[in-house]
């Protein structure tokens, strides 16, 4: 599970840390480029505010200029760092299906790529189902035969309503699957009555919009004590940790959402990058949190405390030294990043494999799932999708 704020001691350990660790690394002037580049979510998105806020900072303390490069999906903001025009990305859950190989990263363009995380925000929010208030559903089970969106050339959105539908028992074939173009226009259809159901981080403004509406707005939860609904969560998505969100529409301190949550933004890199610059800017924004943490209400998550050394992406080592010169990095933790590096090199394995057949995409795709998932489970790891 991830962080929460009542680790408290948790907390007050981490301060100590860094008030010792300060000490030692203060003889060691922060180095970075006088100019950097991230991609990121649109305009006006918590992810997109996020990188703003951390490039204020940055400019004050280091006076580096931080160009932020909008993108409207996932491959837009991927291909920046792919071509050399920005060293780390902003990004979402499709960080993971990047190093999976998966969704839109399957096709002889893209392939699994080796990702590494320098930080990543975990705020006080879920990524969670909503319903009209006024519908009379009220847990997942209750979405069957219900109107539920699917958004074109959204794995990030889709997958995940899709393991929040499994928590129910559910499947695709349980519900009336409704088509949109985009995130937007499912929350417009959701406001308007077309559908019973819209996907969102509890703290996006979309779901405002349902919160003010006459129907009002309900996060159907995603219990912490039922096991089987995780066990199916999971199965799809492997990329979710129980949360309680203390943030977003109609949630708040007194009225939290028990459910689930992965970390967003996630500041990805590629393996390659330079050590000492992925140390440096990890360690530029830890200490620099104090100055950006209210730029946007997800930014809290890029406190130290709240970072996940068991997720589904390996650190990248610059980040591992600066968590080990705080003493945060532990032996469990290395096997874990050791094991996730090896599962990409499972996949890179695969992937050349596969390039060495002359296959159309269509059937491209179809022979790319089948040996990944053979190759994977060849060598002991969870396959995912089949």
């Amino acid at each position: 599970m991830f962080p929460t704020p009542a680790d408290n001691l948790l907390r007050i350990l981490i301060s100590a840390v860094l008030a010792l660790s300060s000490l030692s690394l203060a003889a060691d002037e922060i180095a970075l480029p006088r100019a950097m580049a991230w991609s990121a979510y649109n305009l006006g998105t918590t992810g997109y505010n996020q990188a703003v806020g951390i490039a204020k900072m940055l400019k004050d303390r280091h006076r580096v200029t931080l160009r932020v490069i909008p993108g409207k999906n996932d491959i837009s903001r991927m291909l920046p760092l792919r071509v050399g025009r920005a060293q780390f990305s902003a990004n979402g859950v499709a960080t993971y299906f990047a190093q999976e190989g998966m969704f839109q990263f399957a096709n002889p363009k893209w392939g699994p790529m080796p990702i590494r995380l320098t930080l990543m925000s975990v705020g006080l929010s879920n990524q969670a189902v909503a319903v009209p208030a006024d519908s009379g559903i009220t847990d997942t089970a209750g979405l069957r035969g219900k109107r539920i969106p699917f958004v074109r050339g959204a794995p990030a959105l889709n997958v995940s309503t899709e393991a929040m539908l499994a928590c129910g028992g559910l499947g695709w074939d349980d519900v009336e699957r409704l088509e949109f173009p985009g995130y937007v226009a499912m929350w417009n259809a959701i406001v308007d009555g077309h559908i019973d159901l819209a996907y969102a981080n509890t703290v996006s403004g979309p779901a405002r919009k349902l919160e003010a509406s006459p129907a009002g707005i309900r996060w159907l939860p995603i219990p912490h004590d039922d096991a089987g609904c995780w066990q199916r969560m999971l199965a799809v998505a492997p990329y979710f940790s129980p949360n309680i969100a203390t943030r977003g529409a109609a949630i708040s301190d007194e009225q939290p959402h028990e459910g689930a949550t992965y970390p967003y933004p996630l500041l990805m890199t590629f393996a390659d990058q330079d050590t000492a610059l992925v140390y440096n800017l990890a360690r530029a924004i830890i200490e620099g949190y104090d100055d950006f943490k209210n730029a946007d209400p997800g930014a809290i998550g890029w406190a130290l405390e709240r970072q996940s050394f068991d997720w589904v992406v390996p650190f990248h080592e610059g980040s591992v030294r600066y968590f080990r010169e705080l003493g945060l990095w532990t032996d469990a933790a290395d096997a874990h990043n050791t094991r996730l590096i090896e599962r990409q090199q499972v996949l890179a394995s695969a992937w050349q494999e596969m390039m060495a057949l002359d296959l159309e995409d269509d059937e491209f795709n179809l022979f790319w799932r089948r040996m990944r998932a053979v190759r994977l489970t060849e060598a002991g790891f969870e396959a995912v999708w089949h």
